[in-house]
């Protein structure tokens, strides 16, 4: 009696533990269940794209000083570009701005003084609080002051009646003047020697008749081949 309860209870036991062994293989199915819907969640999930970069700022593109642009706020659309002599053989936009004043003027009457190393670099580019503001320019009387309203007034330090400019400033020069006709759509046609302004009233020899202007036109047209694509768009500034 005693031998075949043993084997009675024997048998249970073998059958508890091949249970065992079915819950277990019960808990796996289960667990591959749970992976799968986890692998069908994930898919589900919408894919973000990456953020964009940011296009890299090309070095054509910082040549271009920030400060020639002006704020958009106060922009104008220039029409004509007038390049002037300063007639000293040194200064700088403190200078001119001085003699200005004492003329009775508000300030220096130029939006940009390019210095010859005599007071300021050679090819140093001193932006005014004319061109900053876009004020109504002092540098060319005309009829109807149409060349201060809508010319650009560049001075250059130096007199040209005995000398040339640096090749610094003719570098300078040329970048600027690329700069203002690609950005506002200058032709060369409306750019203008002090002395041949059209309708100026003034009886002057500015810029000089040693300033080289075939050098000057060559030089602008190199620039421009380099930099046309470029300045006619915004610069990432804050103030613009």
């Amino acid at each position: 009696m005693a031998q075949r309860i043993f084997i009675f209870l024997f048998s249970a036991l073998i059958l508890l533990i091949a249970g065992c062994g079915d819950d277990n293989a019960h808990v796996a199915m289960v667990v591959g269940r749970d992976e799968r819907l986890e692998n069908a969640l994930l898919r589900a999930r919408p894919v973000v794209p990456p953020k964009k970069q940011a296009p890299a700022v090309t070095a054509a593109r910082r040549d271009f000083p920030v400060s020639w642009y002006p704020r958009k706020a106060v922009e104008k659309k220039w029409k004509a570009i007038v390049i002037h002599h300063s007639a000293v053989g040194s200064g700088n936009m403190r200078s001119i701005d001085s003699a200005h004043k004492h003329n009775g003027w508000d300030g220096v009457g130029y939006d940009f003084v390019i210095g010859n190393g005599r007071g300021s670099g050679s090819g140093q580019v001193e932006v005014t609080y004319r061109w900053r503001n876009q004020k109504v320019g002092a540098h060319c009387k005309s009829t109807n002051n149409w060349a201060n309203i809508d010319g650009v007034g560049i001075c250059l330090i130096g007199d040209f009646t005995k000398t040339v400019p640096t090749g610094g400033q003719m570098q300078s020069l040329a970048k600027l003047v690329s700069f203002l006709q690609l950005r506002y759509r200058i032709p060369d046609s409306y750019i203008y020697g002090h002395d041949d302004t059209p309708n100026h009233t003034t009886a002057t020899l500015c810029p000089g008749p040693k300033f080289p202007w075939g050098t000057f036109r060559r030089m602008v047209a190199a620039q421009k081949n380099k930099m046309s694509a470029f300045a006619a768009g915004p610069v990432k500034n804050n103030n613009l």
